[in-house]
C-alpha cells in the first residue's frame, strides 16, 4: 500500500464502516425510506422487503468500508468498491426529486447530503489512477 493511500483509505473506509455498522438494525421504516430513494437509482430495489433492503446496504457498506480499511487490499480493487458504491449514491441523487436545482446538478438544500458524496468518487478515482506499481 502506497504511504499515500493511507489517508484516504482510513478516512473514507472508516466512515462508511461506520454507516453500515449503525445500519444493521435498521427498523422497517427506516429501511423502507432508505429503499425508497435507492430505487430512484436502481428501481428493481422496489420489489425486495425493506428489512432485506436494510441488511443488504449495511453488508454493502461495511463490506467497502473494510475493504479500504484492509491494507491486503489493493488499492485499484478497494478503489473500484468504492467507485461503484459512490456511483450508486450520486446516481440516487441525480435521480431524486429535489435534490438538484433546475440545472440538475448543483443540490438544494434538501440534495446537500447527498451531493456531498461527491467526495467519494474523487477517491475512487485516486485510488484506482494511483493504486497500482510504480513502473521504472
Amino acid at each position: 500500500m502506497k504511504l499515500s493511500n493511507i489517508p484516504l483509505r482510513l478516512v473514507t473506509g472508516a466512515f462508511i464502516l461506520n454507516s453500515g455498522l449503525g445500519k444493521r438494525d435498521l427498523d422497517g421504516g427506516s429501511a423502507a425510506g432508505l429503499q425508497g430513494m435507492a430505487s430512484n437509482a436502481i428501481p428493481e430495489l422496489k420489489d425486495m422487503k425493506p428489512e432485506t433492503f436494510g441488511k443488504m446496504l449495511s453488508y454493502t457498506e461495511i463490506a467497502v468500508g473494510s475493504a479500504l480499511l484492509f491494507p491486503a487490499v489493493p488499492a485499484r480493487l478497494a478503489g473500484l468498491a468504492l467507485g461503484a458504491f459512490s456511483a450508486g449514491m450520486l446516481t440516487m441523487y441525480l435521480r431524486t426529486e429535489g435534490m438538484t436545482q433546475q440545472d440538475g446538478i448543483r443540490p438544494t438544500q434538501q440534495g446537500t447530503a447527498l451531493a456531498k458524496d461527491v467526495w467519494m468518487a474523487g477517491i475512487a478515482a485516486s485510488l484506482l489512477i494511483g493504486g497500482g506499481k510504480k513502473r521504472h
